[in-house]
């Protein structure tokens, strides 16, 4: 705010001056930038109330020292008298208002004047941007006009330029296609004037151009002759196919072939040539004549004659002493039976021999050849053709099949062992042939080649060898047979049975040595069979050999110790007398039945060890089966099963031995308990004379002698079966037995001592058949222990005994009639009765 004076400010204006004698003037300037209400209002009350403010200041300090209270919130309160005199005593608190009110009406009507001005000035304002705002959308328009006409204009001089390029192209493509074409006609004025020089007369070569003999322009001499050449055999072949009739064109055919012949004698000569100086080359290790010569010979026939040239002088194709080496390396002397073991140090050394060799010649032939992966695929063909071959030819002679080679001289099996030598060290050189380079050959179906006649027989000598491998090994178990039994002499017949049969057990280690032949045949089916199909064919009839020997092996061994089994038989069978002979008679056969017992007891031991080994050799051909030859047979549809059923096929005759061998040993072990019944069964065993002294509970002699057999021959078959055929044989056993003790009894007579005594002799049976585990046994003999009640109870009771056990009344009857008082006491008419009406 200004003054109207001075222009200059007050700081603290007197009392008495009066503010309406200056009016206030308010700038617009005031209110630019940061305005502030506050200060404005400052401004303009500055200059008033400092007065009023120093008046207030000394009436508040008079205040508080007459005594005031003090507000909390920090004002003077007065007292109700001292507000009264107050009122009285002084001025206004306000004596400054009318100046304000008068300050602040002016202000307002410059506010209002000030508003007016600056609303006019934004009315201005408004028209001039509307008026610049419609000059500017005008120019805009003008501009996009321009602009637009710009973009046609650019348009119409891209497609003029376009129009230009493609006029240009075109004149570049006709000019280009002129100068090749009188490139073209220059070139072939020169060839026509080179093909009449070859024109002149057959055979004369004397009469060309210095190009054709500088060696300098070997090059272009060649270049020069093949296409002459061409153009002369591509002539005569349209001469005579089209118009073979007219003179003219025989004429000229006839001239062309003059051409064509001293062309082709001319390139004869240059090749030879060329060939004569890069082996020259060669000799001297010139890698830059060597590859001078080969770009040129790459003209002729593609460089094939130098390639192949190249490759047939490597000293190791020419040198007869290099093949011979071969041989002595792998083979070693006359003198020595090469082995597959030498055989394969051998190769191992050949091959890295030839690998390097290779490697070596692989580094001239990219240093020389143009196209070094032709020449590659060559070298290595002939390695593999000439070098290999060579030496393949001489390790593996097949053999016939017909009359194959004796086992002493390795059989068939050398032959089998040497292929899979050769075969596998040979893929290993093929795969070494192959990280050097071998250009586009196919070195694995080379390889294959080298051995297709091989493998084409290979699985017929496979299943050959095997049967020869059996047939040697059966001949040898013989020889071991006879050597022991001459060794042993005569001995005694059954003696000697035993011995034989001793010596011809069946042998689970022959059964391993069977798995273990054929195991390696697997191998070498895995090695030769690359196609699962093939591979499986194969394994299956490797497999179908190895269950024919172990089905064959063991059936054979069963059947030899049945043979044991048979002749202990015909031995007892020998000394069975009849009644009425005379005590010394009667004596030598129980000797001799003796024997014959201790025969059949070791014949007995020895099948029921051949029936233990059979189990074991089956298991293993098992386990072999499960963990080798079913993953290899899976991949065929049906293979797996049909091995299967071949299998169980095979080991059936096996079974067949084997079933009946045991029911063999139950008639042996039959046997020896009647015998031994027979001989140690006394008749007062079971009808103790009534003498006052107390009865025997010990079992009979016979029953001690009958169970101490069974528990020492039976031994063996406890620790022979196992399974359901364990069970299947001891029950049939305890049944057989348990029949055979009825019908011993049934020759005896028995009082109530004896028949205290029976029932000791069936307890101490029933205990020991209670470790056959056969519950149909058990209770045959319980009831047995029931049924000898009817000797021990008075005649009267009898009727209570069956009154539980209904079903052993048919064999009861047959036991009362064994008692000693069944006549004096009338037991059978008593007992009818009980009969009639129980049933």
């Amino acid at each position: 705010m200004k003054e109207s004076g001075d222009g200059i400010k007050s700081d603290r204006p007197s009392k008495t001056s009066s503010v309406s004698s200056l009016p206030l003037i308010l700038d617009i300037d005031d209110f630019k930038g940061d305005f502030s209400f506050d200060a404005l209002f400052g401004n303009l009350v500055n200059e008033l109330l400092p007065s009023f403010q120093e008046e207030t200041d000394s009436s508040e300090a008079h205040n508080n020292v007459s005594g005031s209270d003090s507000l909390p919130n920090g004002h003077a309160r007065l007292s109700a008298d001292a507000a009264k005199s107050a009122q009285g005593l002084s001025s206004p608190l306000f004596p400054e208002v009318d100046k304000l009110l008068s300050l602040f009406k002016d202000s307002c009507k410059e506010l209002v004047g000030l508003r007016k001005q600056i609303d006019g000035r934004l009315y201005n304002l408004k028209k001039d941007v509307s008026a610049q705002d419609s000059k500017h959308r005008k120019t805009l328009a003008e501009l996009e006009k321009g602009v637009d006409g710009l973009f046609d204009s650019f348009a119409r001089l891209d497609s003029r330029i376009s129009s230009v390029g493609q006029t240009a192209a075109k004149i570049g493509d006709h000019l280009q296609s002129a100068d090749a074409q009188r490139e073209t006609a220059s070139q072939t004025i020169e060839l026509i004037k080179y093909l009449m020089e070859f024109n002149s007369s057959p055979g004369d070569l004397m009469e060309l151009s210095p190009l054709f003999s500088d060696d300098a322009r070997v090059a272009e001499a060649a270049s020069i002759a093949q296409k002459l050449r061409s153009f002369a055999e591509e002539d005569i072949g349209r001469q005579g196919i089209t118009v073979p009739s007219v003179a003219s064109n025989t004429t000229a055919s006839r001239g062309l072939e003059v051409a064509v012949a001293n062309l082709q004698d001319y390139c004869n000569e240059l090749e030879n040539r060329l060939l004569a100086r890069f082996d020259a080359a060669s000799q001297r290790r010139e890698l830059s004549t060597m590859s001078e010569c080969a770009k040129i010979l790459s003209q002729f026939n593609r460089g094939t004659s130098a390639m192949q040239h190249y490759v047939a002088t490597r000293p190791m194709f020419i040198d007869l002493e290099v093949m011979n080496a071969d041989t002595r390396l792998v083979l070693g002397d006359h003198s020595s039976q090469a082995t597959p073991s030498s055989v394969a140090r051998g190769l191992a050394s050949l091959y890295k021999e030839i690998t390097d060799i290779v490697r070596k010649e692989a580094a001239t032939i990219m240093a020389v050849f143009p196209s070094p992966n032709e020449v590659m695929s060559i070298l290595v063909q002939r390695v593999l053709e000439q070098r290999v071959t060579a030496l393949l030819d001489k390790l593996l002679v097949k053999p016939s099949l017909v009359n194959p080679p004796p086992m002493e001289e390795g059989g068939l099996l050398l032959y089998l062992r040497m292929l899979a030598v050769a075969y596998e060290k040979t893929q290993e050189l093929a795969r070494d042939l192959c990280a050097v380079g071998c250009g586009d050959l196919d070195v694995e179906g080379l390889t294959e080649s080298l051995f297709s006649s091989h493998k084409d027989e290979y699985p017929e000598h496979e299943q050959a060898s095997l049967r020869q491998l059996y047939q040697a090994k059966m001949a040898e178990l013989r020889a071991e047979t006879q050597q022991v039994s001459d060794s042993t002499g005569t001995i005694g017949r059954s003696k000697g049975a035993s011995v034989a049969s001793s010596h011809q057990q069946i042998s689970v280690t022959v059964v391993t040595e069977f798995v273990r032949w054929n195991e390696e045949a697997i191998s070498r089916c895995s090695l030769f069979s690359s196609q699962p199909a093939t591979l499986a064919t194969n394994v299956k009839a490797v497999f179908t050999c190895l269950l024919d020997q172990v089905s064959q092996y063991i059936t054979e061994g069963l059947e030899r110790a049945r043979d044991g089994l048979t002749e202990a038989a015909a031995l007892r069978e020998r000394y069975v007398l009849g009644t009425g002979v005379s005590r010394r008679v009667a004596a030598a056969a129980a000797s001799a039945a003796e024997a014959a017992a201790a025969a059949g007891e070791s014949s007995f031991r020895s099948f029921m060890v051949a029936v233990q080994r059979c189990g074991s050799s089956v298991a293993i051909v098992q386990q072999y089966f499960a963990n080798s030859i079913s993953r290899l047979l899976l991949p065929v549809d049906g293979a797996h099963a049909a091995s299967c059923e071949e299998m169980a096929t095979a080991m059936s005759s096996a079974e067949g031995a084997a079933y009946k061998g045991l029911q063999q040993c139950i008639e042996t072990v039959m046997a020896e308990v009647e015998r031994l019944l027979s001989a140690e069964q006394k008749s007062t065993d079971y009808r103790s004379p009534d003498d006052g002294i107390a009865p025997d509970h010990r079992p009979t002699n016979a029953c001690t002698r009958v169970v101490a057999y069974l528990s020492r021959v039976l031994e063996s078959a406890f620790t022979a079966l196992e399974g359901l055929n364990k069970q299947a044989f001891l029950t049939e056993l305890g049944n057989r037995l348990h029949k055979g003790l009825l019908n011993h009894w049934q020759k005896f007579t028995f009082n109530p001592s004896g028949g205290l005594r029976l029932k000791r002799d069936i307890t101490e049976y029933g205990e020991f058949v209670r470790s056959f585990n056969a519950p149909s046994v058990d209770e045959k003999f319980e009831l047995l222990g029931i049924m000898a009640n009817v000797f021990i109870v008075a005649p009267e009771s009898l009727s209570t005994l069956f009154e539980g056990t209904p079903s052993i009344r048919k064999d009861a009857q047959r036991f009362i009639q064994l008692r000693e008082d069944y006549k004096s006491a009338k037991l059978a008419s008593r007992l009818s009765s009980l009969w009639a009406s129980s049933s």
